[in-house]
C-alpha cells in the first residue's frame, strides 16, 4: 500500500472434504467471495455464520444445490460476509473450496 500504510484481509482459501454433519472452517470475520465443489448426483453445499460444527439453521447465510457437472459460483461485489465464522455442509460432493 502507498504511503507506508498496511491493511489485512479477511479473505483467505480453504477446503474441505465432504462433510454432512458440518465442520467448522474458520472462527471469526471472514468473507466468502468464491466457491468451487466437486459434482456428484444431488451435490449440496451450505454455509453457515457460526462457530459451531453442528448447523443452526438461523444461521444459513448460503445454500447451493448441483449435480455431476460440479459447482463453481463467484460471488459479486465483496462477497458473502460471516461475522462469527464458517461452518460448512458438504453433501454429495467430494470436497468444496
Amino acid at each position: 500500500m502507498s504511503g507506508g500504510g498496511s491493511f489485512t484481509s479477511d479473505q483467505t482459501t480453504l477446503h474441505r472434504t465432504a462433510a454432512t454433519t458440518g465442520i467448522n472452517l474458520r472462527d471469526g470475520r471472514t468473507r466468502v467471495t468464491s466457491i468451487q465443489a466437486a459434482g456428484a448426483a444431488s451435490s449440496e453445499v451450505s454455509l453457515y455464520d457460526q462457530t459451531a460444527a453442528v448447523p443452526v439453521a438461523g444461521n444459513l447465510k448460503a445454500k447451493y444445490l448441483f449435480g455431476t457437472d460440479g459447482l463453481e459460483v463467484y460471488v459479486p461485489g465483496s462477497g458473502i460476509l460471516f461475522k462469527d465464522g464458517v461452518t460448512i455442509v458438504v453433501v454429495a460432493s467430494a470436497g468444496a473450496t
